[in-house]
């Protein structure tokens, strides 16, 4: 698949050739690049999003790039191979600065990706320090004393200690990033991000002298962010969450402003699906069949049965669109997906569910669904692999990390259609049924 461009219209007109771009982004999946891509455009950037590694090499002229990988879940070298490509093509497009993305629960498998990455990228940009935070605190995520919570609660009390990919069990975030680097992690705290920029570079200066590379960032408030920004103004490459993205238009005099991101007006029938098994999307799946709403659960033993799972689906679908939103989910609880890959795999439980509900979106999309909701990291990637999805234009936010975009799509009989990419922790209870109110 060819990759594509996306562009937001909340700041600027459309990309031109020619220009200089300050921001260069990688983000390891397609929830977390517009995650990004949306947090940038309300801090006051312009910014394209590609799928995937773009082939040509003809300049995009905009403040901020961000490049969609599905790598999170990827083996350790792939994932590098990756980024580096992403890497490659970011540079050649003068990008000033690089950042990683991963996501607000910091969660990777034992073996990284998120520390060897990072590292790979030290390496190639040369460089001898980073920051590592994946704070978010508009959407609950801080960190305090390098602990990370997700609302009132530890990182490995949230759920994501049951995650079925990527299982996070120790908060301690200097500790598990240090398992997966060589570097030496250290420490910046909420005591000297409190005191400023000043003192977040004076800091940075003694960590250095320590021989400490990468150093995870307290931040318990978005105003934690918006001070420690300037400090990160001179570091070639950043890693964290979306979170610090606000802090870091200002550097280069961009301010945020109050013009929405404009799409054009929702159309079609609506659908969602979900992959996701955190908790707050089997809140949000609870929420939407409390409301009377039309749900549909997917069974992985049947794929694995030989079932045509897809094509049952859609036929239930299909009769109930023209009534409202649909709902067509694999979110389970932690024992029923534990009990699933006890007789599948790991692996094997989550491509099966994944490229099902990749054949049920672009099935839906085919039927007349113009607006789409998926829920899930690696759902996301599959879908939009699957909907032959290479550009997406950032629209109007949903929820903090979560907003609606615009895409071409050769399987919609319009050829587009608005489709929301949700990372499965984020959005309120009700997002299910409040989303399509947004386009409406």
């Amino acid at each position: 698949m060819s990759a594509g461009v996306t562009q937001s219209t909340g700041v600027a007109g459309p990309a031109r050739i020619g220009g200089a771009v300050k921001l260069g982004c990688i983000a390891d999946d397609f929830t977390g690049a517009t995650d990004l891509a949306n947090n940038l455009v309300r801090s006051g950037m312009r910014v394209v999003q590609t799928i995937g590694v773009p082939d040509d090499a003809a300049a995009v002229d905009a403040d901020a790039i961000v490049v969609a990988l599905k790598s999170r879940t990827e083996p350790a070298a792939d994932a590098i191979a990756q980024s580096l490509q992403a890497l490659r093509w970011l540079q050649s497009q003068g990008a000033e600065q690089l950042y990683f993305k991963y996501c607000s629960t910091f969660d990777s498998t034992a073996a990284g990706n998120i520390g060897p990455v990072a590292e790979a990228l030290m390496d190639a940009l040369d460089t001898d320090f980073t920051i590592a935070t994946p704070a978010f605190p508009e959407n609950g995520r801080t960190v305090f004393k390098g602990h990370l919570f997700v609302g009132d609660v530890l990182l490995h009390e949230s759920g994501m200690q049951n995650h079925p990919l990527t299982p996070m069990t120790d908060p301690n975030l200097v500790r598990v990033l240090q398992a997966q680097c060589k570097r030496r992690v250290g420490l910046i705290d909420y005591r000297t991000v409190a005191q400023g920029a000043d003192a977040v570079r004076a800091r940075i200066a003694a960590l250095r002298e320590e021989g400490v590379s990468l150093a995870i960032l307290d931040a318990v408030s978005n105003e934690d962010l918006l001070r420690v920004g300037p400090a990160l103004g001179d570091l070639p490459l950043l890693t964290a969450g979306s979170g610090v993205a606000i802090g870091l238009p200002q550097n280069w005099g961009l301010q945020a402003n109050d013009q929405a991101a404009q799409l054009p007006r929702g159309s079609g029938m609506q659908a969602i699906v979900s992959g996701s098994c955190s908790l707050a999307t089997n809140r949000q799946v609870l929420d939407f069949i409390r409301r009377g709403g039309q749900a549909l659960a997917i069974d992985p033993l049947r794929i694995a049965a030989g079932v045509d799972v897809a094509a049952a689906a859609l036929a239930w679908a299909e009769p109930l669109l023209a009534q409202g939103p649909v709902l067509l989910y694999s979110t389970a609880d932690a024992t029923d997906v534990k009990a699933v890959q006890g007789k599948l795999g790991v692996g094997e439980a989550g491509a099966l569910v994944e490229q099902t509900i990749a054949r049920i979106a672009r099935g839906l999309v085919e039927r007349g669904v113009g607006q789409l909701l998926v829920a899930g990291g690696e759902t996301s990637g599959a879908c939009v692999q699957a909907l032959d999805i290479d550009q997406m234009q950032i629209g109007t936010q949903i929820d903090p990390g979560v907003p609606w975009c615009h895409a071409h799509s050769a399987a919609a009989p319009a050829g587009s259609l608005h489709i929301a990419l949700k990372s499965g922790n984020f959005g309120t209870d009700d997002f299910f049924t409040k989303a399509f109110g947004v386009i409406a």
